[in-house]
């Protein structure tokens, strides 16, 4: 099919006409019956989506979204990272500035983002106020503002998004939230949250590296910094690495917190929390913590107690609880909910003679399409997605929030504090200092 590549080729282009369908909440296509059988895709229903970051799991998450749709233009500041997505899209033209290629390539309709965390609301906010639908891998940002501003910008814009955290879609979510619905744990009052990572992983708790390796041929530099602080070339950056690194990733709390607390977000119905306190390991200006605890104080809501909600990262694990069989596994990843009736780890109740004598619990939520598929049909005018980034901003700035009680900076002010947090106004109450941390400042040329 012959794609417009200007609004001035014909009176409503296809990008025009699913934007506007997506306003009105409606999309109206000939039947696929009609065009080419069972399973056939009409070119109407097609979306043309761009990736940007497209090697590991950016190349999948394309993968991911490529089944029903068209595949027109791919974006990485390192070839060589890309280069099996490259070779399974020859079709789509090949970037290495998104900004190059959302101004030149006119027929882009929806932005898949999985750049490193401090790449992504620059890139996901240039595309989302071009009218670009937006899926951006967690953590949503980098930083507090930015993921208050994408949901602002998402919102203005009318765009459909979502947040990389495929297990919002799962069944054991809804179970878990349906457990806590039929009352099987009575109130909730604690939860605890932990993983090994970084163990294994990535490095953290290093210090910046001094030598200055030639920057390989295929890696622009100068772009994978973006906005933050200039530094020289080193492979303990990328690929990867990057993650345990304050200027570019958000560490372990920042890569797994957006998939551990979602499903407690939604079970829980939680806000902002009112406060945080953490301690960990030695940490420097460069790295996160090795290991690291972070406490969470969620104030009652909706007939629902208080919450205390505990992180633990760097292989540290809460209390194996005493419900607990002895043959059952104390996993090295998990989440546990402590009611006054009893406990849920994961989306079981436990012991296992608890989850037998109450049962399943009723079916009363919604299932999923699937993740990438609920984005996918968000795009065309269907309903929002299920981290949409109105629900995954306020996740995202919980979980940032544990990193800003982490920070070096604060820490001999942090020992015996306690971090007070008004989340509607955003602000630190208690240590103005803090506050600075809600945002970095931005390297020359870069901006929002």
């Amino acid at each position: 099919m012959k794609k417009n590549n200007s609004k001035t080729d014909s009176k409503i282009s296809r990008r025009d006409f699913i934007g506007s369908a997506a306003a009105a909440g409606a999309f109206t296509v000939v039947p696929k019956y009609v065009l080419g059988g069972p399973g056939y895709t009409p070119p109407s229903e097609k979306l043309n989506i761009a990736g940007v970051g497209v090697g590991g799991q950016g190349g999948g998450d394309i993968r991911a979204v490529s089944g029903e749709n068209n595949i027109v233009a791919l974006c990485d500041v390192d070839s060589r990272a890309a280069a099996r997505t490259f070779r399974r899209y020859p079709q789509a033209k090949k970037y290495t500035d998104f900004r190059v290629m959302l101004e030149k390539q006119k027929d882009i309709d929806a932005v898949v983002v999985a750049t490193p965390d401090h790449n992504h609301a620059i890139i996901s906010i240039t595309a989302m106020k071009m009218g670009k639908h937006v899926y951006c891998e967690k953590p949503l940002t980098h930083s507090i503002y930015e993921a208050r501003e994408m949901a602002k910008i998402a919102k203005q814009y009318k765009v459909a998004t979502q947040m990389g955290n495929g297990g919002q879609a799962s069944e054991g979510t809804r179970i878990m939230a349906e457990y806590i619905m039929a009352d099987a744990l009575g109130q909730v009052r604690e939860v605890h949250v932990w993983t090994d990572r970084p163990v294994g992983w990535w490095s953290q708790g290093i210090e910046r590296p001094k030598e200055t390796p030639a920057v390989p041929d295929t890696l622009d530099w100068d772009l994978f910094i973006g906005p933050a602080p200039y530094r020289p070339y080193n492979p303990a950056y990328h690929p990867f690495a990057w993650r345990g690194w304050w200027d570019f990733g958000t560490g372990a709390l920042g890569d797994m917190g957006c998939h551990a607390f979602d499903p407690i977000f939604r079970a829980l119905k939680l806000g902002y929390p009112t406060s945080v306190h953490a301690s960990c390991t030695p940490v420097n200006k460069e790295t996160f913590p090795l290991a690291s605890t972070v406490h969470y104080q969620f104030p009652s809501r909706e007939g629902m107690a208080p919450v205390k909600l505990t992180w633990y990262d760097g292989g540290i694990k809460p209390r194996r609880p005493d419900q607990l069989e002895d043959n059952r596994k104390w996993g090295d990843g998990g989440t546990l909910f402590v009611g006054d009736k009893g406990s849920m780890l994961g989306y079981k109740l436990i012991p296992e003679s608890r989850s037998i004598e109450f049962g399943k619990p009723p079916r009363k939520l919604p299932r999923s399409i699937g993740h990438f598929k609920e984005w996918t049909e968000a795009c065309k005018g269907g309903k929002p997605a299920g981290a949409n980034f109105e629900f995954a901003s306020l996740v995202t700035e919980v979980v940032l929030l544990g990193n800003i009680a982490l920070r070096p900076e604060l820490k001999d002010k942090l020992t015996n504090t306690t971090l007070q947090r008004d989340g509607t106004n955003m602000k630190i109450t208690n240590l103005p200092e803090a506050n600075e941390f809600l945002h970095t400042e931005y390297r020359s040329g870069w901006t929002l």
